[in-house]
């Protein structure tokens, strides 16, 4: 094994593009995290849901389960891989292997703390893509592909949605912490798996543009919730991908990734409050 307590900045770059994944390789990862996803979403929670017009917050507490537990795998996926291809998972090993580094000058390879202050107009780029690009990609998107729409208690826009879908989570603190678990599988989960494992691996398949193949790979695994996958694809290839190539840093795509939660886990405090 490499051992990569060193000085010379250009050795970390050096050894980053060894031992590059094949294409078959990379889409093996990739069906071993998107499967269980899609059949967790469409097999799984269709037969344990109750009635979402009955029943709004069983039916939110469900999905939110089996995403939770199809996220938490994920997590486990990347960790797999990391011990199979290193041998531990002590945390020198994990922040050389998953690019949990300082981001590094794309010209020099030197770490450079300057660089954290990218995340600034990233972070601001984060909401106008999401909120003002993403609905009409959606819009579109799902008028091309009206079957990709939502059944009902599908999309947590949904069970949200009403002011008697939102009386029904007044009080539900387990739902609340459920969904804080939720979140951090999924942004730990998902970013150390595609920008983690994956993105640096994959120059050998895909060359100068691994960061988009990166990206749209990633919006497919999002196969589980397709309504949302244009939009998706979108934030991922230039606001979580291309950050994390272009700095050699996973962090650039998970602090960017743990964005929406500021939004999300705030609004589902006021519901469970009863404020909103």
């Amino acid at each position: 094994m490499t051992d990569l307590t060193i000085s010379d900045p250009t050795a970390w770059n050096t050894v980053q593009e060894e031992n590059q994944y094949s294409l078959a390789k990379i889409l093996a990862i990739w069906l071993a995290a998107a499967l269980p996803m899609g059949l967790l979403s469409w097999v799984v929670y269709p037969a344990l849901a109750p009635d979402f017009e009955t029943d709004a917050l069983g039916a939110g507490f469900t999905r939110t389960a089996v995403l939770a537990a199809g996220l938490i795998w994920v997590f486990v996926l990347a960790l797999i891989i990391v011990y199979r291809e290193e041998g531990d998972l002590r945390w020198p090993t994990l922040r050389r292997r998953l690019w949990l580094n300082t981001p590094r000058d794309p010209q020099s390879g030197k770490p450079s703390r300057k660089l954290w202050l990218w995340l600034i107009p990233i972070s601001i780029m984060f909401p106008v893509v999401t909120f003002l690009i993403g609905p009409p990609l959606g819009r579109l998107w799902n008028s091309l592909f009206p079957f990709f729409a939502p059944p009902p208690g599908f999309d947590p826009g949904q069970a949200l949605g009403s002011p008697e879908a939102q009386a029904q989570f007044v009080g539900a603190w387990d739902f609340l912490l459920l969904f804080v678990v939720m979140a951090f599988f999924n942004i730990f989960g998902e970013e150390f798996l595609f920008r983690g494992v994956i993105l640096p691996k994959m120059g050998g398949a895909f060359g100068k543009w691994d960061w988009v193949a990166n990206g749209v790979l990633m919006g497919a695994y999002h196969w589980h919730q397709p309504w949302a996958m244009a939009g998706t694809i979108v934030v991922i290839v230039f606001l979580f991908a291309f950050p994390a190539r272009l700095f050699r840093s996973t962090w650039m795509a998970l602090i960017t990734h743990a964005l929406q939660y500021l939004l999300f886990i705030p609004l589902i405090l006021a519901i469970v409050l009863g404020l909103a």
